[in-house]
């Protein structure tokens, strides 16, 4: 968001409040090391915010521990609504929530993805949210199957090559 659009106070100290972070109306299924991601994500805010108060009446961390509080709010409530999901109990025969999808497109070399919750994706990586256009599209399939994926360049059009479900994965 654009500083343009945050009050600040008349006597320029930290703003009164952020606005939260928004939280998905889809389930939250996480993977376990999603989990862990979200419960390390936890611990290191909780450590910035201790660290923060003891500085007192500084303004700038004052200002960031707003930021931090609401950081952790989230975190939180992200952590509450968790549902993890076992790797061990999906389909070895089709695409499911957590699982690494081996692809082939024409033209370009294969890719992997791996299909998470949504505080996991990180495209990067080739995790993708499990309510991402990519994942809609691979959801179900089998190897050998083609898929379109419908994206706002364009539709691609996908083989299955493999589904594997990383064992790193199990709780």
């Amino acid at each position: 968001m654009s500083r343009a659009f945050v009050k600040e106070p008349d006597d320029g100290g930290p703003p009164d409040a952020l606005p939260e972070r928004p939280i998905s109306e889809h389930p939250n299924y996480v993977t376990p090391a999603g989990r862990r991601q979200l419960e390390q994500e936890a611990a290191d805010l909780q450590e910035r915010r201790m660290a923060l108060l003891e500085r007192g009446d500084d303004a700038v961390a004052e200002n960031e521990l707003l930021h931090v509080d609401r950081d952790l709010r989230y975190v939180t409530a992200r952590l509450e609504s968790a549902i993890v999901v076992d790797p061990a109990a999906q389909p070895r025969d089709e695409v499911a929530f957590g699982a690494a999808v081996t692809v082939a497109q024409s033209g370009a070399d294969d890719r992997t993805f791996v299909i998470v919750g949504e505080d996991e994706a990180d495209l990067a990586s080739g995790k993708v949210s499990y309510v991402s256009p990519l994942a809609d599209a691979l959801l179900g399939a089998a190897v050998g199957d083609r898929v379109t994926w419908r994206r706002p360049a364009g539709d691609l059009r996908l083989r299955i090559l493999a589904i594997e479900y990383p064992e790193d994965e199990r709780p």
